[in-house]
């Protein structure tokens, strides 16, 4: 596999895994500018690639009453100002087609959400922004179904594009991963990264709210590194317990550092393997 580029970040093709980490949503400019300044510190110290992720709009929310973001505008403008201020790349969601032009004005890579993943309009909008295209693979789809998704966006031009894994719908108020998924996901040609904290939720498995259970993230983790991803995704908050999207399932920011130099460990070892020998 040829890795994408992004400056001078390589996603795939065998290279260090990638981490993309930031809250699920903007909750203030203070707040996301700060989490994102001390997240690249800490991929810095672990030598990991990184790319900060935040969501402008959470538009699929359990409640109506649930928090969603600042909006497009202002969304984009607090992304924009970190990406300008803390110097790195910015990967973010959209939801409707229109709002592709726009996102891809700031953002270096396009996320479509997992419950969005077939919708043809919207993997065609962001195709043609020529960003990155990171399709997120639905709960509900097989992991060889998501080649369909895959060749909206290349059949529009744009064979720029990544799909993440966030687990599968395993019966009510639960997600499973299967890391046979991983393989297959690569077999389309494309880098394969996990959402290991989304994949750990409880879908409406609280009182109007997700539920999740962070408790899991480092073997969760663990195992999709060992299994050969080409990055891994984190939803990170300084203190969980108050972030206004995805409490239960996030990590905590003091984790991350540790979580990370278990994992690059594991990575090297499992890439090395993978390198063939000459002699």
């Amino acid at each position: 596999m040829i890795p994408l580029t992004l400056g001078d970040i390589a996603i795939g093709g065998g290279h260090p895994f990638v981490l993309i980490a930031g809250p699920c949503v903007i909750e203030s400019e203070a707040h996301a500018t700060s989490l994102a300044g001390q997240l690249g510190e800490i991929a810095r110290r672990a030598r990991v690639p990184f790319i900060f992720k935040a969501s402008f709009d959470k538009a699929n929310r359990t409640s109506g009453k649930s928090f969603r973001g600042p909006g497009l505008h202002e969304g984009l403008r607090v992304l924009a100002a970190i990406k300008s201020g803390c110097r790195v790349p910015v990967l973010t969601d959209i939801h409707e087609p229109q709002q592709a032009r726009a996102a891809a004005d700031v953002a270096d890579i396009l996320q479509i959400p997992a419950f969005l993943c077939r919708q043809t309009d919207l993997l065609v909008a962001a195709a043609r922004t020529g960003r990155i295209v990171n399709i997120k693979k639905g709960q509900f789809l097989a992991p060889d179904d998501v080649k369909y998704a895959v060749a909206k966006v290349v059949d529009a031009g744009n064979p720029r594009v990544i799909v993440t894994e966030r687990g599968t719908s395993f019966g009510y108020h639960n997600l499973v991963v299967d890391m046979r998924a991983f393989p297959m996901v690569r077999e389309q040609g494309v880098p394969v990264v996990f959402d290991v904290t989304h994949s750990l939720q409880l879908p409406g498995g609280g009182d109007g709210v997700t539920a999740g259970q962070a408790e899991y993230i480092a073997p969760l983790a663990a195992a999709g590194v060992a299994a050969g991803v080409d990055g891994v995704f984190l939803e990170v908050h300084e203190e969980p317990a108050r972030a206004k999207s995805d409490a239960q399932n996030a990590l905590r920011l003091d984790a991350l550092e540790p979580l990370l130099r278990r994992l690059t460990a594991i990575d090297a070892i499992i890439k090395n393997a993978a390198r063939p020998v000459h002699g």
